[in-house]
């Protein structure tokens, strides 16, 4: 079973920046197609950004380009969301996904591809608080 782990988040001031991480058990994050998502209260969950499964090929929202980035470190199991330039219109807790798809219990890579994918392995979700 893919079990995905975010960390990183915390209070920083406007302006500030913070890296999150996400990692895995039971699956190699290289392989699959990893999303970032973000929940505001009193919002629906927005889609940060995307990086396509074997591949370093990301896509962001329009509301983070320029401003985010997602990276990968295959060597640790890690998929980083880097965050500059933050606002309080940032704060939210923010989720990794990954999109594959089960057979019995083996969660397995599918089409690679963001963002077209459907995530359907999620983390818990790390909050990051955007304020002065």
């Amino acid at each position: 079973q893919a079990q995905l782990v975010e960390s990183g988040g915390g209070l920083v001031q406007p302006g500030g920046s913070l890296r999150l991480s996400c990692t895995a058990s039971g699956i190699t994050l290289y392989n699959y197609p990893i999303g970032w998502f973000r929940l505001a209260p009193g919002k629906e969950r927005e889609g940060v950004g995307c990086i396509s499964g074997s591949s370093t090929n990301a896509y962001y929202a329009d509301s983070v380009k320029g401003r985010f980035t997602i990276s990968r470190d295959s060597a640790k199991n890690m998929v980083y969301l880097q965050m500059n330039n933050l606002t309080p219109e940032d704060t939210a807790t923010y989720f990794c996904a990954a999109s594959g798809y089960y057979s019995g219990t083996r969660y397995y890579a599918g089409d690679p591809n963001c963002p077209r994918v459907t995530f359907n392995s999620w983390g818990q979700g790390t909050q990051v608080t955007v304020s002065s």
